[in-house]
């Protein structure tokens, strides 16, 4: 059986996709990886009107994968929305039963998978009538979790608070990766410090722009 991380933001653009790409090609070295994510939008058509998953494509030619960006992500939508309402949009409904087997198909080849979630994880990935957020899908996998953050100004705020909400949704946090990191700069090397202070979890990465491998072996974060 696979053994996965789920990949949570604090929000949107901190760089999620970034990060999975990297810990995605630092787990090759280890045995095989994949990569997946339940609901992708705001995605561009190729040549041919095709949607193409942006997101998946990128962790694909980052990492090196030969994973075809199909069994990637089960919900590809075109309109730059949340998940729930271009889903709405594209009358394209997200259904759980279909994430959960695409996830099941992936376990039976790989040996270690990596979960990007959508925005952060108040993330709505379905509500209309019926309801589906980023936290239930993780629930549903039984995966634990790291937290990106963006090291800059409000980092604090927003990781604290990401954390109170996942542990009221009983979700397991291995640790925080901070993106954009700047050694030595007194604001992100401070946000690290508190946040580490204020959550109880530990600081597992520290990433500076442009870094092209995970800075530390996070086989453990899988286990």
């Amino acid at each position: 059986m696979s053994e996965s991380i789920f990949v949570v933001g604090t929000g949107t653009d901190v760089g999620k996709t970034y990060v999975t790409a990297l810990l995605v090609k630092a787990m090759r070295r280890h045995g095989t990886a994949a990569y997946y994510k339940a609901a992708m939008s705001g995605n561009v058509r190729d040549e041919r009107g095709n949607l193409i998953p942006g997101d998946a494509l990128f962790v694909q030619r980052a990492a090196g994968l030969t994973q075809s960006l199909v069994s990637m992500c089960p919900y590809v939508y075109e309109s730059a929305y949340s998940p729930h309402l271009a889903a709405r949009q594209e009358n394209n409904p997200v259904r759980l039963e279909r994430v959960l087997d695409g996830y099941a198909a992936l376990q039976q080849i790989y040996d270690y998978i990596t979960v990007e979630g959508s925005g952060g994880i108040m993330c709505p990935l379905r509500y209309d009538g019926q309801e589906l957020f980023l936290a239930d899908v993780i629930r549903a996998l039984c995966v634990p979790c790291v937290l990106v953050a963006d090291a800059g100004l409000g980092a604090i705020n927003s990781v604290v608070l990401t954390v109170e909400y996942m542990r009221a949704c009983g979700l397991k946090i291995k640790g925080l990766i901070f993106n954009r990191f700047v050694s030595g700069d007194p604001v992100c090397e401070d946000n690290a410090r508190m946040c580490e202070k204020l959550t109880g979890i530990p600081v597992v990465a520290r990433i500076a722009q442009g870094e092209d491998t995970f800075p530390t072996d996070p086989t453990f974060l899988y286990e």
